[in-house]
């Protein structure tokens, strides 16, 4: 679930827009021009942008130019105008897309969790995370948060929840869980896998459901 800021003269866009959004469960919130966007983006946390370019008061380039001062939240701009300098203009002052008008709502809905997708995956100090919700797993630092709280993990717990995590979605036998997570020389037996699971999803507990149990088979990571 995403902060949507969305920017656009025409209330008809905003509406529909803003119908889409929350069909996917984001929040919205709505201004008419460029200022309003300034101002909102300086008191609000907000996640991604949807910029129309030509505004009353302030247009949508100059209203990019003044936020970039302050955030590197991630920026769609709308345009009726296809022209190439626009885009080339638009791509220098930081922006993350450019779409076109008219423009299909869902294909917009598609192009921000590309956008956001990509922009979690990295933090500013270029380390590669997973985010889910509260949950926040950083690989790079070998460091795993709820809600700002370090999990405190064995490293084996930790071996074996990044392995999962960067193949979610996948079921895993636990053949090969041991194999990756072990080692091949590894003389236990699938109880040692099972105790881990079990203690990882007390670590998780509210995201314990990320890891589900296939019966006869082993376990997955699932973004749900």
């Amino acid at each position: 679930m995403y902060n949507i800021l969305i920017c656009d003269d025409e209330s008809g866009i905003r509406a529909m827009v803003s119908k889409y959004a929350r069909f996917e469960g984001h929040n919205v919130i709505q201004a008419e021009n460029g200022m309003q966007a300034i101002d909102i983006c300086r008191g609000k946390d907000i996640d991604i942008i949807i910029m129309d370019v030509m505004m009353p008061e302030l247009d949508g380039f100059s209203a990019v130019k003044e936020i970039r001062k302050f955030s590197s939240v991630p920026v769609i701009m709308l345009s009726a105008r296809g022209e190439e300098y626009d885009r080339i203009h638009g791509f220098e002052i930081g922006v993350d897309d450019y779409v076109l008008k008219p423009f299909s709502p869902k294909e917009l809905m598609l192009r921000i969790d590309v956008i956001m997708r990509r922009r979690n995956k990295t933090d500013t100090n270029g380390h590669d995370l997973y985010k889910k919700d509260g949950l926040v797993i950083d690989f790079t630092a070998r460091k795993v948060q709820i809600d700002g709280q370090s999990l405190e993990l064995s490293p084996k717990e930790y071996d074996l929840l990044f392995y999962m995590v960067k193949n979610k979605g996948i079921a895993l036998s636990r053949e090969k869980l041991i194999t990756n997570v072990w080692g091949y020389d590894f003389y236990g037996d699938d109880r040692t896998l099972d105790t881990h699971i079990k203690l990882l999803r007390r670590h998780l507990g509210d995201y314990s459901n990320l890891i589900v149990t296939l019966r006869g088979t082993g376990y997955r990571f699932e973004d749900l």
